[in-house]
C-alpha cells in the first residue's frame, strides 16, 4: 500500500518554522506542490532556499492568516497558478496564556483570532474550490490541550477545542462535495515555540511520565498523518480528531507500567 499525493496542490499554514516547515517539505517531497504561508519574511526566505536545493516544487507567501483580503488574494493566485486546491493545512497557531484571573484580554484575543480565526478565514476561503473540484481535504491543528487543558492554557485550550468542533460542522457541510475535513492534536513535541527538550531534567521526567510511549514526538510523527490523511487512503475519514501524542494519558498514571515492567532485583539465593 502506498501513499500517492504526487501531483497534489496544498497550502500549508505557519510554515516558516517548527512542525510548520516539516510538514510543507515532507509534503513537497512527496511530489506535492507546496504554497508555504507565514508572517515571518526571513524564515520563508529560508524556506524557498530549501525547496530550491532540494528541487521542491512550491511557492511562498507573506501571509497573516487573520486577514481575510490578504488570504483571498493569495487562494486566488494559488488557483491562478496551479490550476487547483488539494490540500489545505491549517498549522498557524500561538500558544500564549497565563491564570484566567492575571490573563490579558489582548492575549485572549490573539489566541482566537490565529488559531480559531484564522483557520476559519483559510477553510471559507478554500471551500469554493475543493467543491468546485469535488475532492478536498482539509486538516486543522488542534492540540492535546482540546481533550484535556494545563494550567494557564485558558486561551489556547479554548481557542484549540474550539477548533475540534469547528472541524466537525465543516466536515458536514463538505461532505456532499467529497471533501474531508479531520483535525489533529499534537503532544508533546519539542519545537521552537514549547521549548520542552530544553527544560530541566527533572521537568522533562514529570512530563514524559504522562506519555504511554515515554518519549518526546517528532515532527515526523505529524508529517506521517498528515500525509496520509492527505492521500486517497483516507478517503473515509472526516469530521474527527486524532490524537498524536504518544497515548498521553491513556491511563491515569502511565508512568506506572514503567516501573512494573523495571527489572527487579534477584537477591543471590
Amino acid at each position: 500500500m502506498i501513499i500517492d499525493l504526487n501531483g497534489k496542490v496544498a497550502i500549508v499554514t505557519g510554515a516558516g518554522r517548527g512542525i510548520g516547515r516539516q510538514i510543507a517539505l515532507t509534503l513537497a517531497q512527496e511530489g506535492v506542490r507546496t504554497v508555504a504561508l507565514d508572517v515571518r519574511q526571513e524564515q520563508l526566505d529560508e524556506l524557498r532556499e530549501l525547496f530550491a536545493q532540494r528541487e521542491l516544487a512550491g511557492a511562498q507567501y507573506l501571509c497573516d492568516v487573520r486577514d481575510a483580503k490578504a488570504i483571498e488574494e493569495v487562494v486566488e493566485d494559488v488557483q491562478r497558478r496551479f490550476g487547483r486546491i488539494d490540500i489545505l493545512v491549517n498549522n498557524a497557531g500561538v500558544a500564549s496564556g497565563g491564570p484566567v484571573e492575571s490573563l490579558g484580554e489582548e492575549i485572549w484575543d490573539l489566541n482566537m483570532d490565529v488559531n480559531l480565526k484564522g483557520t476559519f478565514l483559510m477553510c471559507k476561503a478554500v471551500a469554493p474550490v475543493m467543491k468546485a473540484q469535488r475532492h478536498g481535504r482539509i486538516l486543522n491543528a488542534a492540540s492535546f490541550a482540546a481533550i484535556v487543558p494545563s494550567y494557564g492554557s485558558a486561551a489556547y485550550a479554548s481557542s484549540k477545542a474550539a477548533v475540534k468542533q469547528f472541524t466537525r460542522v465543516l466536515a458536514g457541510e463538505l461532505g456532499p462535495w467529497n471533501v474531508t475535513v479531520n483535525c489533529y492534536a499534537p503532544g508533546m513535541i519539542p519545537t521552537d515555540m514549547n521549548h520542552f527538550a530544553e527544560q530541566s531534567e527533572e521537568r522533562q521526567n514529570r512530563l514524559l511520565d504522562t506519555l504511554t510511549l515515554r518519549r518526546w514526538g517528532s515532527k515526523d510523527d505529524v508529517t506521517n498523518l498528515i500525509c496520509f490523511l492527505s492521500s486517497d487512503l483516507a478517503s473515509y475519514i472526516t469530521g474527527t480528531m486524532i490524537d498524536v501524542s504518544g497515548g498521553k494519558l491513556a491511563t491515569q498514571i502511565p508512568a506506572v507500567a514503567y516501573e512494573a515492567a523495571a527489572p527487579k532485583d534477584v537477591k543471590a539465593q
